[in-house]
């Protein structure tokens, strides 16, 4: 095709693909099939092959092109993204409509009530209608820049219908559906992976993903609501929130169907409180509503607080609490052996999803709270996760219910059970408990300790039942004859997990001392043994004062680690594990080359998406940084992930530099150039 004939295709082709985008993700109203949709975008990329000069950043086929990112840059907001005020009953409402009308001397304000979806808060630019820019809220003055993964998702057009002129700035939030959640934390479970908590965690993680491939598997979605900025504002902008939803979407952006232009505070209350109940019909999560002055120039004229518009307001909704019966109470066996209470109850809707069982922690608990077996209780999910029992419906107790006891042995292997003086756990003695060898697995494998990809709950309870680990050495000396043999093996799964554990035999000592399981002994505890002792073999034959003068070891941890080592089955597991090639040995630091950032230290608050605490600890103590929990004048950076503390506040006051995580991130990048 020549040159002017394929240019003109190639524009045909892209007005097509982005018309019917929008149909499909904007409006939900697909006008053709997938069969034809795919047909139309490899003729499009047919096309871009034979003719790169054309291609353009906004084309349809440019959604992944991007290569893997070395970290985020940071990107200073035009508009500050501010947070919100929060309402949480129908009287704070009230008084909110009252300072309204005090602000703004009209009579009765209209207002626009919005779902607050439980995502990831990010700011797009756009220039004469072309996607420039994507970025997080961060701290609402700077975020980070993170246009490759925005343009994976499919609800956020690369070019906008009608082309508005000039600089446009908007806010939206990007989220997961349930649905796609719960098939990631399946896929996760299979391979071994970390499960994320809930649909706005992954939502995060997937968005801050360093490649955008893997941001695209994720299956995002995003709403959104707000016009931060328009250039052309003044002459053709709209003046209320409900017009400019009305234009946000024309212009190809996805709004949510379900927000209400309310007429007065009591429309907004009925609102509330109907999506209080219904919130969890939907396909997605929210944790409360939105409410807006409709009017955007008495949204103007009402101004700021120090952190939030005057003319919003955001509705909490409680936490459910719901009533149901403790059918029994059964005994969970930990890696420690601790011996935990979970009330099996009768199976009852709470926050959106059947719960049958809540964890009761411990026999201590049970007795403040005064649970029976049979009792009538009220439960909620704290964070709208985890179940459970806020107290016990005594007035309808029937006279039948029956007082709980600890048993005296372990539920699975028989052996006694003990409670420490001053401890509230009761804990099995069994050396052999199958209960205590899937935890201890379960842990040895985890991302903080060896980090085995692929060895997940499902393949180590397979591994066990066919008595093919005993202990966490048995685990190397697993071959391709064993796993292949194994229902959930093929080929390939066999093969990777066999070099999950080769890889995971270089796991640095401290790693692989937090992997053994010793009580007391996490993983912050177990880099400062391995520091001063450098070997495995020294810190399990120190003297209790050589351990106890390792700095933030106790009499309590010094115990722990003799009383592990005095085990005969605990001797024979380390030695197995040397025999099978781990490392026992911390490597010597070059004492002529001075790390790059000895002398500073750093404090972390809030999370980050990029990588767990620890982890970002364990790079900064690599560069010779030192790491402590509290913001103080000798503190030289506050690193600052989402939803910081008031360590926050601290670092402000003392006038400690802060970074955000992208500030972070090149630091760690730049200082690691700068020591090849």
């Amino acid at each position: 095709m020549p040159g002017e004939e394929a240019k003109k295709r190639i524009e045909e082709l892209r007005n097509e693909l982005n018309y019917h985008n929008y149909r499909y993700y904007v409006l939900d109203q697909p006008e053709i099939s997938d069969a034809e949709y795919d047909r139309l975008y490899q003729e499009l990329v047919a096309l871009e092959e034979k003719h790169p000069e054309l291609i353009t950043a906004d084309s349809p086929t440019q959604r992944v092109g991007a290569a893997p990112a070395a970290g985020f840059q940071s990107v200073e907001h035009r508009v500050p993204l501010l947070s919100l005020n929060n309402a949480f009953n129908e009287q704070d409402l009230r008084e909110f409509d009252r300072r309204i009308q005090r602000l703004t001397g009209e009579g009765q304000p209209e207002y626009v009530a919005e779902l607050k979806i439980d995502g990831l808060t990010v700011a797009l630019t756009y220039q004469d209608g072309v996607f420039v820019q994507g970025a997080t809220r961060g701290d609402g003055i700077r975020g980070e820049e993170i246009s490759a993964n925005i343009k994976t998702i499919r609800t956020v057009p690369l070019r906008l219908r009608r082309a508005p002129s000039g600089l446009l700035l908007i806010r939206g939030e990007v989220f997961m559906q349930k649905q796609d959640f719960a098939e990631l934390n399946q896929e996760r479970e299979a391979s071994g992976e970390l499960l994320f908590a809930n649909p706005r965690n992954a939502a995060a993680g997937s968005l801050r993903q360093l490649d955008p491939k893997v941001t695209a598997a994720r299956r995002l979605d995003a709403f959104f609501y707000d016009i931060l900025w328009w250039e052309e504002n003044e002459r053709e902008g709209p003046a209320t929130q409900w017009e400019a939803l009305q234009l946000l979407k024309e212009w190809g952006l996805k709004t949510n169907p379900l927000s209400q232009f309310c007429a007065s505070i009591e429309e907004v209350i009925a609102f509330c409180q109907q999506w209080q109940e219904k919130r969890f019909t939907l396909p997605y999560e929210i944790d409360g509503i939105v409410i807006k002055l409709n009017s955007l120039l008495l949204q103007a004229q009402t101004g700021f607080t120090a952190k939030a518009p005057r003319a919003k307001i955001a509705f909490k909704f409680p936490a459910e609490e719901v009533e149901t019966k403790v059918r029994d109470i059964i005994i969970s066996v930990g890696r420690t052996g601790a011996l935990t209470p979970l009330a099996l109850l009768e199976p009852v809707r709470v926050a959106g999803s059947t719960v049958s069982r809540a964890t009761l922690h411990n026999e201590d608990f049970i007795r403040e709270k005064g649970i029976r077996i049979g009792d009538p209780v009220l439960i909620r999910k704290a964070g709208d996760v985890i179940p459970e029992v806020v107290r016990v419906v005594t007035e309808r107790r029937t006279g039948k219910e029956r007082e709980f006891v600890m048993p005296e042995s372990c539920p699975v292997c028989g052996s006694s059970v003990y409670r420490e003086p001053g401890e509230a756990v009761v804990r099995c003695q069994g050396s052999s408990c199958p209960a205590q060898l899937r935890e201890l697995l379960l842990h040895f494998a985890s991302r903080e300790a060896m980090n085995i990809e692929g060895l997940g709950p499902a393949i180590i309870n397979l591994l066990m039942e066919k008595g093919l680990v005993s202990d966490p050495a048995d685990l190397y000396r697993l071959t391709y004859e064993n796993l292949i043999e194994l229902e959930r093996f093929g080929d390939k799964s066999a093969r990777n997990l066999l070099a999950a554990l080769e890889r995971s035999k270089e796991t640095p000592l401290p790693r692989l001392l937090y992997a053994l399981g010793i009580r007391h002994v996490g993983a912050e505890v177990a880099r400062k043994l391995a520091e001063h002792f450098r070997s495995l073999d020294r810190i399990l034959t120190a003297t209790l004062e050589e351990l106890l003068a390792v700095p933030e070891v106790g009499a309590t941890i010094a115990e722990s680690v003799q009383r592990y080592a005095r085990e005969e089955r605990n001797r024979k597991l380390v030695e197995r594990l040397r025999a099978v090639g781990l490392n026992f040995t911390l490597d010597e630091v070059e004492e002529d080359r001075p790390l790059p950032l000895a002398g500073e230290t750093f404090v972390l608050t809030g999370t980050l998406e990029s990588m767990t605490r620890s982890a970002a600890e364990e790079e900064l103590r690599k560069l010779g940084a030192k790491t402590t929990s509290s913001v103080s004048r000798k503190t030289s950076y506050l690193v600052v992930g989402a939803e910081p503390g008031s360590k926050y506040q601290k670092a402000l006051d003392l006038g400690v530099k802060i970074l955000s995580e992208a500030e972070f991130l090149q630091l760690l990048e730049e200082t690691k150039r700068s020591t090849d």
